[in-house]
């Protein structure tokens, strides 16, 4: 859908007003700037199209790219030849990337009986590339293609299964947990030996154009890859490869923060979960491989659509918090805090300056992530490493927006691949480096944890 061209930005003031009627030891983890979320780029707005608002002050002809941008996201790709769109395939997993990232939002697996729509399996072989990434799977490539155009077979079929296990709090209380089995089922030749797969969701687009603009010092002052100052939280920088500079940089996004850049993040999902090329990635996802339709395509997405559909990932704004001045979501903070939670989910940082970009350029924003890779433990591995990132290393999500999950994509499914259904669930996946916070939340009274839920719903 095209936005409405502007957004009027209600100020805070009022709210802040509200601030005096909190005692002193219930302002001890409130920040007035809180409420900004993505700094001057927050939009105020709890319904269900909180994620798909342009940044509020974008300039006419940057809000024209940003609109073509949203047209381009939300295009459906066929087979070629076509008069629009053409060159999905030969083997796809979805048709646009609105498909995956509904309302700009998070994905989830597949209920019973439904096929993935806005989750994907990576692959790879044993040992890496010359860029020492991962190694795609012979015969299958880097991403299993579910969907295959006329007179081509998809790859495989994928089925989840799911046992439970029990996480016990020390008061006595309950919490379920789902544990998901995949099975491969179908596939258009053997899988060769080996094999290593990872499922993922897709995540939240918005407010990544402010991620992408902090600097690379600012993320590393966070790293301690070795801990040294002993707090048993060592986030480590992963080191992707930019295929344009044809060296490896800092990764800043995916789960495993393998991507440097927004615009090679686009024109990847565009390779491989649509199959269309463009300048970054001229060559079919299925090049080489059995399926491969042997065509010579032209560029399916020219550069300036690729650059207009970043553009309009990189504006999209950022919902402001909701409640925050609420006393049992400021306990519920002192809780996050207290529990070590903000070691890896820092609640703010700052955007560099950037003159050519004024809307991004020096904001506080409060996204809550480091994204740094951390040890999440063996629960939550999947046993498949991706550039410097192991298998057992996650890059720490951003908070923001997490609380409106249910509104906009109407589910509660939370981690790389969706296994919990809820944030609570969600907190006792916890392992590695966060086993401790894990810990400490499973000791807190009911009443503590409803709290430290309030506080995470209200981000």
């Amino acid at each position: 859908m095209i936005h409405p061209s502007r957004y009027i930005i209600i100020l805070v003031a009022a709210s802040v007003l509200l601030v005096s009627s909190c005692s002193k030891e219930e302002n001890l983890r409130y920040s007035e700037s809180e409420w900004l979320a993505g700094g001057s780029q927050t939009v105020f707005d709890r319904g269900a199209g909180a994620f798909s608002h342009p940044f509020p002050n974008l300039s006419s002809d940057k809000l024209r790219v940003h609109e073509i941008g949203d047209l381009g996201f939300e295009a459906s790709f066929v087979t070629a030849p076509a008069p629009l769109n053409p060159g999905l395939g030969p083997l796809y997993n979805n048709v646009s990337c609105f498909s995956c990232h509904i309302s700009d939002g998070r994905g989830r697996p597949p209920y019973s009986g439904e096929v993935m729509k806005s989750m994907l399996i990576r692959l790879s072989g044993p040992g890496t590339d010359l860029q020492g990434g991962p190694l795609p799977l012979p015969g299958f490539g880097g991403q299993l293609q579910q969907f295959a155009i006329a007179g081509k077979v998809p790859e495989a079929d994928v089925q989840i299964i799911h046992s439970y296990l029990n996480e016990y709090f020390a008061d006595g209380s309950v919490q379920q947990l789902q544990v998901p089995e995949y099975q491969f089922l179908n596939p258009y030749q053997p899988f060769p030996s080996g094999m290593m797969y990872s499922p993922r969701v897709a995540p939240p687009v918005f407010g990544l154009g402010l991620l992408e603009a902090v600097a690379d010092e600012t993320i590393l002052e966070y790293a301690d890859p070795n801990d040294l100052n002993g707090d048993q939280i060592s986030g480590k920088a992963n080191y992707g490869y930019d295929v344009v500079e044809k060296k490896r940089r800092l990764g800043r996004f995916g789960w495993k923060a393998a991507q440097p850049t927004l615009k090679q993040q686009t024109a990847g999902a565009y390779h491989e979960d649509m199959g269309i090329t463009s300048p970054y990635f001229a060559s079919e996802s299925a090049s080489g491989q059995p399926q491969d339709d042997l065509l010579n395509d032209d560029t399916e997405i020219s550069d300036s659509l690729l650059h207009a559909v970043t553009f309009y990932v990189q504006t999209l704004a950022v919902p402001a918090r909701r409640n925050a001045d609420e006393p049992n979501v400021i306990a519920g903070k002192n809780i996050f805090m207290n529990a070590g939670c903000a070691s890896c989910h820092r609640p703010s940082m700052r955007t560099k300056v950037n003159v050519a970009f004024p809307e991004i350029s020096n904001q506080l924003i409060f996204p809550y992530t480091d994204m740094l890779l951390h040890d999440m433990g063996e629960g939550l591995a999947d046993n498949r490493p991706d550039y410097d990132a192991n298998g057992k290393e996650w890059r720490t999500p951003p908070l923001w927006g997490i609380g409106l999950t249910r509104t906009i994509n109407g589910h509660n499914n939370f981690l790389h691949d969706g296994r919990a259904r809820s944030l609570m669930e969600a907190i006792l996946w916890h392992g590695g480096e966060a086993d401790s916070s894990k810990q400490y939340v499973k000791k807190l009274s009911e009443e503590d944890r409803n709290k430290l839920i309030d506080f995470l719903e209200s981000l």
